[in-house]
């Protein structure tokens, strides 16, 4: 009778232990917007491939108030870290959900385009203070080992990535920090990039509980397995800017 009565017991302790994992990760994930949340899973499953949880995260993107110009914006940046195929599959995949909400008499909003960039800018030093800004530094730092080693790809780097892609205002750079750790987090091997790439996100603006829902939507739209790893970098992010804010090394 008494293994009858601990078994309850420990029923019902599991059941109270889930029901506040739960709560605790609705409410991480309702610390981002819908619109954020559609971001995170329109950058993810575009980095993977996965075209048919791509195609379902566009239709909910549209209903959650991302434009058609914003999610074009995503899925042009997508090249930038998961290669022009995944880029292009991407864009396959949203013309035909835009032909289909067509079919069906939806008219979604379009957004505004990109406005012009500065005229007669330098590419070069707007790129590497772009990337200054997204590391939380006031000033261009020295160059580091990759930069020296290979030249070249600083170059596009600064010119292209932060520079072409980043002064296109039709997503702020808090959006598309968002998108970029959705994107790394989808794809192995890419922790030293996705810990540069949080603390951008936070350094845009993103606060703890946000960069948190940020892990729990992965966790609910991508898998348990990217989540846990995305959030490992994260727990460490987070150590390091709290021992930076205490002024520990």
């Amino acid at each position: 009778m008494n293994r009858i009565k601990k078994s309850f017991v420990l029923i019902g302790l599991t059941l109270i232990f889930l029901t506040t994992i739960q709560e605790v990760w609705a409410m991480e994930k309702n610390a981002l917007s819908p619109r954020q949340q559609s971001i995170i899973a329109i950058a993810a499953f575009t980095a993977n491939g996965e075209l048919e949880k791509l195609e379902a995260a566009l239709h909910e993107g549209l209903k959650n108030t991302v434009t058609v110009n914003e999610i074009k914006e995503v899925l042009v940046q997508a090249y930038a870290y998961a290669g022009f195929p995944r880029s292009l599959n991407g864009i396959n995949t949203f013309m035909a959900v835009m032909e289909k909400r067509k079919a069906s008499g939806i008219t979604d909003e379009q957004g505004p385009e990109a406005s012009p960039p500065p005229t007669n800018w330098n590419r070069d030093e707007y790129g590497a203070n772009v990337r200054a800004k997204l590391a939380g530094m006031d000033s261009i730092p020295a160059p580091a080992g990759y930069q020296l080693f290979t030249p070249v790809i600083d170059t596009f780097l600064k010119e292209h990535l932060f520079a072409d892609i980043f002064v296109r205002d039709t997503l702020d750079h808090q959006s598309r920090e968002l998108a970029t750790i959705s994107m790394l987090a989808a794809m192995p091997g890419l922790e030293g990039q996705l810990r540069f790439h949080i603390n951008a996100a936070m350094n845009m603006g993103l606060d703890k509980k946000q960069v948190q829902g940020f892990i729990t939507v992965l966790a609910e739209r991508l898998g348990r397995k990217e989540a846990d790893a995305a959030n490992a970098v994260l727990e460490q992010v987070l150590a390091d800017r709290a021992n930076k804010k205490r002024g520990l090394p």
